[in-house]
Order: C-alpha cells, then sequence, then structure tokens
C-alpha cells in the first residue's frame, strides 16, 4: 500500500507541525563581560554590577556611550591627554573614576560637570602642571582625590573648591614647595594627607600646613619623609620639626574683616587723591593764566637813565625847552 503523498513532501510536515522547529532552538546569551551590553562603552568590559574596565585599550579619549548604569569606570593606561567639557556626560551614577597613567596634561574648568555621585577619583601619574579654578567644584560628593606623580607646582583653593567630604588627598611627588593659604581650611573633612616627595620651602608661607600637621599626627617612618630643600640653612629640615613659635616673625594673614575694608577704602582713596590732583592743577593753572592777562593789560615800563646828560634845547620835554616855550616873543 503506497503512503499518503503528503506524507512523501517534508515541507508540508513541517508546515502543519504545531510548533516552528527554528523557535525550539535557543539563543546563545551574551557573556556577562561582552563588551554589546547595554550601558557599556565601546571596547570596555562590563559587568552586571555596573564596572566599566576600560584599562590599557589605547584610548585617545573618553569613550562615548556612558550611561547611568556604570558605576565605575576604568580608564587607567590609556592616551588621553585631554578632558575636554562635559567629558562624562551621561554618567550621574559614576561613583569610582580611574585615569592614571594617562598622560594627561590638561583638564577643562567644565569636565566633570554632573558627576555629583562622584567619591573616588584618581589623576595620579600624569603630566598635570596648572589645574583651572573650579576643576573639582562639581563633586560635592568626592571622599578620595589622588594627584600623585604630576607636575603641579601650585595648587590654588579655587583649583577644589569647597569639598566638605573629601577625607583622603594625595599630592605626593608633585613640584610643591608650598600650599597657598586657604587650601586646607576649604576641606574640613581632610585627616589623610600625603605629602612626600616635594620641594618644600620652609618658610613664612608654609606655616598653615606646619599647623595643620601638628593638629593631624602622622606616622612617624611618613612624617619624616618631609624635608625642607630651601632655604639653605634650613635644608633637610623635617617640615613636622617647626613649632608655631618659630613663625613669630612672620606677618600674620589680614581677616576677612581687614581684607573687605582694604579692599573698600583701597579704590576711593585713590579715586580721592587723583581728584584733589586735578583740582590743585586746574587751579594752579587758573592762576598763572589771570597773572598772564594782567600782565599783559599794564604799559611796559621804561628803564631809568642811570647817568642822565645835558638836556638838548631842542627837547621839548625838557624843562628849557618849556620855559623858551612859556616866555613872550617881543618884536623889534
Amino acid at each position: 500500500m503506497r503512503s499518503p503523498a503528503f506524507l512523501a513532501r517534508p515541507s508540508l510536515l513541517l508546515l502543519l507541525w504545531p510548533w516552528p522547529v527554528w523557535a525550539q532552538t535557543p539563543t546563545a546569551a551574551a557573556p556577562p563581560g561582552h563588551s554589546g551590553a547595554p550601558g557599556c562603552p565601546a571596547l570596555c568590559e562590563c559587568t552586571p554590577g555596573g564596572e566599566a574596565n576600560c584599562t590599557g585599550r589605547a584610548l585617545v579619549a573618553v569613550p562615548a556611550g556612558l550611561s547611568r548604569r556604570v558605576r565605575v569606570l576604568l580608564l587607567d593606561h590609556n592616551r588621553v591627554r585631554a578632558l575636554p567639557p562635559g567629558a562624562f556626560m551621561g554618567a550621574g551614577a559614576l561613583q569610582h573614576l580611574g585615569l592614571r597613567e594617562n598622560r594627561l596634561r590638561w583638564v577643562h574648568a567644565r569636565a566633570f560637570w554632573g558627576l555629583a555621585a562622584l567619591e573616588l577619583l584618581d589623576l595620579s601619574a600624569n603630566q598635570l602642571e596648572a589645574l583651572e579654578p573650579g576643576t573639582f567644584a562639581p563633586l560635592r560628593a568626592l571622599r578620595t582625590l589622588s594627584l600623585a606623580g604630576n607636575r603641579l607646582a601650585l595648587l590654588e583653593p579655587t583649583a577644589l573648591g569647597a569639598l566638605p567630604h573629601l577625607s583622603a588627598l594625595s599630592l605626593q611627588d608633585n613640584e610643591l614647595s608650598t600650599l597657598a593659604p586657604g587650601l586646607l581650611a576649604s576641606l574640613p573633612a581632610l585627616n589623610a594627607l600625603r605629602l612626600r616627595g616635594n620641594p618644600w620651602a620652609c618658610g613664612c608661607a608654609l606655616r598653615p600646613l606646619c599647623a595643620w600637621l601638628r593638629n593631624h599626627p602622622r606616622p612617624a617612618p611618613e612624617a619624616e619623609t618631609l624635608h625642607c630643600v630651601s632655604p639653605g640653612r634650613l635644608t633637610l629640615s623635617p617640615v613636622t620639626a617647626f613649632p608655631d613659635t618659630a613663625f613669630s616673625h612672620c606677618t600674620k594673614p589680614l581677616a576677612a574683616r581687614d581684607l573687605a575694608v582694604v579692599y573698600a577704602l583701597g579704590p576711593g582713596s585713590f579715586l580721592a587723591s587723583l581728584a584733589a590732583c586735578l583740582a590743585l592743577g586746574s587751579v594752579l593753572t587758573a592762576c598763572r593764566a589771570r597773572r598772564r592777562r594782567a600782565a599783559a593789560r599794564r604799559p611796559p615800563r621804561r628803564p631809568p637813565d642811570s647817568c642822565p646828560g645835558p638836556a638838548s634845547p631842542t627837547d621839548a620835554g625838557s624843562p628849557i625847552a618849556a620855559a623858551d616855550a612859556a616866555a613872550p616873543v617881543v618884536h623889534a
């Protein structure tokens, strides 16, 4: 007996089967660290916990595609030389940012805008020579900041801004000779400060740092590495060995109230002195002009003769001529 004709055709059997064959083949799931995962930047490996590892990928810029899923962004050992404005836009939930060893030379003042949740920032082992005012001002939640191993010769308080939660700051292995006044005063939560490897100049400008070190004792081995390299008489003297009396000859900085008075009176006194000079100059100029006009109206004086000679009869102004003119004329 022959089988039915439709059984001889496999295509018809596939069409009449209740479930498609391709629906029974499961698709392969992407591995957890796949770079194509949602919210994961290109050329990076991401984990479900929100860590994006972009270490050692020869990146020349911050990768695009950052999202709020990224909590940790590691960009260490790359070639990022500059951070433009809004370099981390989109990563508003970022808490840990690593930029160690990137040959970084320039950071825009608005590079870290939008990172209000950032708690740890590592900029160590780069080539930073200066920081613009307000660079770290948006990082209100920052707790740890590392600027070690750069070329910083000056660190202004305006660069750090007011960081109320910053507890650890690393400035070691830079070119700092002193810390600007007010830098440590704007960091009320700071209790760990790394300073070794800098050419400290032990003068009056180091007074705030010495006061801070006395109020925050450090381990002995670490404290012994802070030495003066200038002036000559204090070379290799420990920074922590200077009491407050050692700065008694230094002029104390003006208080905020005194500075306000100086800034208010300085321009006013300058303008007042300038107005007084202009008024005095105008009076002197007017007096001189008045004298010139009076001298021009007076007739010129005839200088007196020192040796008067005999008067000439013909001189109309002489007494003889006047007498002759008054005498009567006698006719013959």
